[in-house]
């Protein structure tokens, strides 16, 4: 009974008082936070692991490879909201820089990704056969297009599982971006509860919308591997 109250007054609040409006900005900040945040970290990464891989004969490379190893030991050796409080507290006052909140959650999101995702698809570069490049090479392509129209697209398909769980750590990981300022799922449902002082079925809620996000991309993830594996059979 008194679990029907909370539900009663949570669901008052939500429709009649325009929690809803609340709720809705923060799945949008939050899925639109999480997305260019993949978005860049792709780019990112794919930048990194291909200097990663390439052979180190000029010093040039060394300095890079040096480089990248330090990014990515620096991002994925710090929490992510340690992170967005540097960035937003610390970096943009010393460069003299205003950004809203959500913009430089994306930027510290992409940053963050594309550490993770630099190793991912470094993985997914070796796992493609030597042969590959040995292929594009021998008639004439340069090494920077074998790594780009051959190479890469063999090893998105390796790397597509795990590139659907850094997407789904991305939107899980948007709960923190309220320490500066940006309005996400949580900070939606938080001021829902302060309404009423009462925080059990708007965290509930919350949750429950989380896992429904998190289904519907491991389904978009299946189809996309199901019709990845009929293309390869019908070559």
């Amino acid at each position: 009974m008194n679990f029907m109250f909370k539900v009663e007054k949570f669901l008052d609040i939500l429709i009649n008082k325009g929690g809803y409006k609340e709720v809705l900005t923060g799945l949008q900040n939050t899925m639109f936070i999480a997305v260019m945040g993949l978005l860049i970290g792709i780019i990112i990464g794919t930048i990194i692991a291909t200097i990663r891989v390439m052979p180190k004969y000029k010093s040039a490379v060394r300095a890079m490879d040096k480089f990248c190893s330090f990014y990515v030991g620096l991002f994925r050796g710090t929490p992510m909201v340690v992170q967005l409080l540097v960035f937003y507290y610390v970096m943009l006052p010393l460069m003299g820089v205003k950004m809203s909140s959500v913009l430089v959650a994306i930027t510290v999101f992409g940053l963050n990704s594309g550490a993770y995702i630099s190793e991912i698809m470094r993985g997914g570069i070796l796992s493609v056969d030597p042969g590959q490049m040995e292929g594009g090479r021998s008639v004439g392509l340069s090494y920077g297009t074998t790594m780009l129209k051959i190479v890469i697209p063999q090893a998105v398909k390796n790397i597509l599982p795990t590139m659907g769980n850094e997407f789904i750590a991305l939107v899980k990981e948007t709960s923190v971006v309220s320490f500066v300022g940006a309005k996400d799922l949580y900070l939606a449902f938080q001021s829902i509860g302060s309404g009423t002082y009462e925080y059990m079925v708007p965290y509930l809620a919350m949750a429950i919308i989380y896992i429904v996000i998190v289904c519907l991309i491991t389904l978009g993830i299946k189809i996309m591997e199901r019709r990845l594996r009929k293309s390869d059979r019908g070559r």
